[in-house]
Formats: C-alpha cells, structure tokens, sequence
C-alpha cells in the first residue's frame, strides 16, 4: 500500500466499511488484529477477532444494515481513525439485548447517523469503537 501513513490508515478503514456493505465478513476480520479491541456502543467491550465474528454473526441475524455517506479520517501518523457516516437499516429479527420495552422486530426501518474510532497498528485495525445514539434507534423503533 503506498502513500502517507494517514492514506493507508484511511485505506483500511474504507476498506473495512466496504466489506461490511456487502456482508463480507471474512474481508472484514482480515483487517482486524487477532487481539482487537471492541468496544460496542453504549455496551461492553469484547476482546479478539473470534469474538468480534461472533459479534457480527449476531448482528447479521437481527439487522440488515448499509452504511452510507461515509468519511474517514485519520491522523498523520495512521495510528488513529474516526469515520461518520448514515446508518440505513432493517431490524428483521428481534434483539434480546435491546433495551427493555422495546419492540420486537417487525421489519421496522432506521436511520441513525453513527461514528467509530479506530486505532491502527501495521495496517490492523487494533481498536474500534462504534457510537451511535441508542435513544433516537429505540425511538425508531415504534
């Protein structure tokens, strides 16, 4: 990957939020460092590639999601990246995480507008912490 540090801290998380888009998961954890770093919006955080895989099993059964208007920047040493972007979603498959009184899934749709943090080491992504607003999807949801 030539250029700056910074374009190719931006490369992997473009390429990251690419894959997502098209449920390439596999892509995905290919960027990921074995060790990664989770830390889930609003909840817990989980260690390692297996546990992130498990993570977006999950989330693939309960929400259809496209991420879209994305920008990702990073810092001149591509040790940092933020992206923002537009959640267009489905939720299919009632979550048992959500918050209580919510309701159930009957294929509601959602758009939230989201952001993550990355931190990069050796072009893997090391850390990801996504953020969106929990209150603004529940009240999405009906």
């Amino acid at each position: 990957m030539a250029g700056s540090s910074a374009e190719q801290a931006i490369a992997v998380v473009t390429a990251y939020y690419a894959a997502f888009n098209v449920g390439d998961i596999p892509a995905m954890l290919a960027l990921l460092d074995a060790e990664v770093v989770h830390d889930i919006s609003q909840g817990g955080r989980e260690v390692g590639r297996e546990r992130f895989a498990a993570f977006m099993a999950h989330m693939a059964r309960c929400y259809r999601e496209r991420l879209e208007d994305l920008v990702v920047m990073a810092h001149a040493d591509g040790t940092r990246a933020a992206a923002e972007f537009t959640v267009q979603g489905v939720y299919v498959a009632t979550d048992p995480g959500v918050p209580a009184g919510t309701r159930s899934a009957r294929g509601q749709r959602y758009v939230l507008p989201a952001g993550a943090f990355f931190v990069l080491t050796e072009r893997r992504i090391t850390r990801v912490s996504n953020h969106y607003n929990l209150a603004d999807w529940t009240a999405q949801m009906g």
